[in-house]
């Protein structure tokens, strides 16, 4: 189907992805880091300090997104998405409203289950349950929300902040996810059940049947997987959460580094449109294991760059991982285990994501302060993720052969 086609034809459900994606990026950690400065002068904590509150918060979301994310298979998108996003506006609240310390761990956790957590799922396991023949092309344009937040909230909040107190700011960001709630609701009066779903075995995994979490679980396909979905969530995370410090040790100023986000993200936006054209022609299989291996160059150019170039080369890098990590992942699930039981298996792929987020801000924060230097971690994290590019690349080779065999 020609692709202005797809979106006419289709334009009612990929809005409401795309706007679901979008309202994500209060929880997200490209947003959250924008406050660090700030939140950690007002708490009085060091980078190890903000960073094991946010492992703390994030790591409590991924634990309930293991059950909460199978809403999905029970709830319809319009009233799991307009809850969730009631719940992301009093998340954001409770940030502007807060002055203990103590309640940091609560706050984090509110925006990062309502935001990275709950209001991502919903939108991707809705474009791969919808779409069959055309995911691919689903995801792309859904997942379109990510980036447009990613080069439009850090730089506009930035830029605020110049002028208004950053906790006013919270509020502004809870007007906007639930002004998002009439505009979810009028978009999905209709929600879509596509007539391929009706073809079954388009959409079961492998050995031709419809895959439960608990199977899932005990595959071995599941765990050479892991490395690969912790190690974008928790190193972009982490890159992103540190990106105050990271301007400082790279002596220039913080609203020239954010400055490049837009060029970053349009280059993932690059990769995540070629990414769902590829997916649909050539599947998951194939394509998912060169997925990381620009984000090995990404953190070994941050780890010496020197100029802005340089770093304009990283934020291409590591653009490229980020476009088609936002489409090939989500399609995994739905080719290699089905669509029968997605949202339970993708909430498992999501918990363990979250966790990532988690990890890397803590670990590294904790490192800084034992004196590790933000640059010979990230050539440490360039050789993790040549580890997970091997890891991925033997499972979903011995697996593949599965795709075409019988029950």
């Amino acid at each position: 189907m020609p692709i202005l086609a797809f979106l006419r034809d289709n334009a009612p459900w990929l809005a409401a992805g795309v706007l679901l994606t979008f309202l994500s990026s209060f929880g997200q950690t490209f947003f959250i880091s924008v406050f660090a400065g700030e939140i950690r002068a007002e708490f009085g904590l060091s980078h190890g300090e903000w960073g094991g509150i946010y492992t703390l918060g994030t790591a409590a979301s991924a634990i309930v997104m293991v059950w909460a994310g199978g809403l999905t298979d029970r709830f319809r998108v319009r009233w799991l998405g307009a809850a969730v996003l009631l719940l992301a506006m009093l998340a954001c609240l409770f940030m502007a409203a807060n002055t203990a310390a103590w309640a940091l761990p609560l706050v984090v956790f509110a925006l990062r289950f309502t935001g990275q957590g709950m209001t991502s799922h919903i939108a991707v396991v809705a474009m791969s349950r919808w779409f069959v023949a055309t995911r691919g092309k689903a995801l792309s344009v859904a997942t379109l929300g990510f980036a447009g937040g990613e080069a439009l909230m850090p730089l506009l909040f930035v830029t605020l902040m110049l002028y208004f107190d950053w906790r006013l700011l919270w509020v502004l960001a809870g007007v906007i996810a639930v002004a998002g709630i009439p505009v979810l609701l009028a978009l999905l009066r209709r929600e879509r059940t596509p007539q391929s779903m009706a073809h079954a075995d388009q959409a079961l995994g492998m050995l031709a049947r419809h895959w439960t979490r608990n199977q899932a679980l005990t595959h071995w396909l599941f765990w050479f997987m892991v490395p690969a979905l912790l190690g974008p969530s928790a190193f972009n995370t982490a890159f992103f959460f540190h990106q105050v410090h990271f301007a400082e040790i790279k002596a220039m100023p913080h609203v020239e580094l954010v400055a490049m986000f837009p060029f970053y993200t349009a280059t993932s936006i690059g990769a995540m449109v070629l990414s769902g054209w590829a997916l649909d022609r050539l599947g998951t299989a194939r394509l998912m294991p060169f997925m990381q291996l620009p984000m090995v160059a990404a953190f070994a150019i941050f780890a010496v760059a020197g100029n802005p170039l340089a770093m304009l080369a990283g934020f291409f890098f590591l653009g490229l991982t980020t476009g088609a990590n936002t489409t090939l992942p989500n399609a995994f699930w739905a080719e290699f285990y089905g669509t029968g039981n997605l949202g339970s298996i993708k909430a498992m792929a999501a918990a363990i994501m979250v966790l990532g987020s988690a990890i890397g801000p803590g670990l590294t924060g904790l490192a800084i302060d034992l004196g590790l230097g933000i640059e010979t971690q990230y050539l440490i994290v360039a050789g993790y993720f040549v580890f997970a590019t091997v890891m991925m690349a033997i499972g979903i080779a011995k697996a593949r052969p599965m795709l075409s065999l019988p029950p």
